[in-house]
């Protein structure tokens, strides 16, 4: 994606680090590899700071939502002004932080962000929100404490697949990250510009990652924005992965005790959120002006 990438523990902007994880790999996490699970090994080599300060916290939630906003315009899933990422406010739970109505996700910076109230108001920010991304995402960050952030974009391969009204299925390692964890919403009824429909598109999250949305599109939620910004990516691939196989002939599926074992592996939150990393450090070298 570039030639030249910043130094992978810290990253620093007008003298401001910004620490998303701090790397820990040592001898003894090197020696300790080869017996340990790849999850315990993500956690050893990426720990989750648990330290940060509330303002400290939001500032890396709103640069990781304009680094996703970068990412998902150079991977094509604009669509006018329709789509839309969260990240709720680590400072008060009933509010979210999101782009604003029409702004190109390629000129987005944490500063163009707007912090919305569960009741629809702008309460930091002087830009108007898009109704659907408050009728959508005011009731899953409502109905899903455990979810930080939410994404959904009208990305091209989600769309097809959502048209054809299936699940996605365990015909990839990559796709067995939502083995049973994800949902399908047949109901559409229109653009999602009311709180019932908000509401029965949260809830065909259950208690998954992601939900694809019959006629629509995709939905994906996480413990971290990186986490949701990644689960979307990668469903989208899967999506166009099952698309080309479905047109070649019959996928073969996984089975279920492999997929189960293979998500288990795959699909869980710091899986998710260590796949978002290499990404980050791309469109941070490249597009250092979104931390802004």
């Amino acid at each position: 994606m570039c030639g030249q990438f910043p130094p992978s523990a810290a990253y620093a902007l007008n003298h401001k680090v910004l620490d998303m994880t701090t790397i820990t790999l040592n001898e003894e996490t090197t020696r300790n590899a080869t017996s340990a699970s790849p999850i315990e090994n993500v956690r050893r080599a990426f720990p989750q700071s648990e330290e940060r300060t509330v303002e400290q916290e939001r500032l890396i939630r709103k640069q990781e939502l304009a680094a996703t906003f970068r990412l998902f315009a150079k991977f094509g899933f604009s669509e006018g002004f329709a789509g839309h990422v969260t990240a709720r406010d680590p400072g008060d739970p009933n509010k979210f932080w999101v782009n604003p109505l029409a702004m190109s996700w390629r000129l987005i910076k944490a500063s163009d962000l707007i912090l919305v109230d569960h009741e629809g108001n702008v309460v930091e920010g002087d830009k108007p929100v898009n109704a659907a991304a408050f009728a959508i995402h005011s009731k899953v960050h409502e109905v899903r404490p455990d979810a930080v952030a939410a994404a959904h974009t009208h990305s091209v391969y989600g769309k097809a697949l959502a048209s054809l009204g299936i699940p996605l299925a365990p015909i990839t390692q990559d796709a067995c990250a939502f083995y049973n964890d994800h949902g399908l919403y047949r109901e559409y009824g229109g653009p999602a510009l009311d709180e019932e429909e908000g509401k029965r598109i949260a809830a065909s999250l259950g208690g998954g990652k992601a939900s694809i949305l019959v006629n629509h599109g995709l939905l994906t939620v996480g413990q971290s924005v990186a986490e949701a910004a990644w689960w979307f990516i990668t469903m989208e691939r899967s999506c166009q992965a099952q698309l080309a196989a479905m047109a070649a002939g019959t996928p073969l599926e996984i089975e279920p005790e492999i997929a189960q074992k293979t998500f288990e592996e795959v699909g869980n939150s710091e899986v998710g959120r260590l796949n978002f990393r290499p990404l980050w450090d791309a469109i941070i070298a490249e597009q250092p002006d979104l931390l802004q």
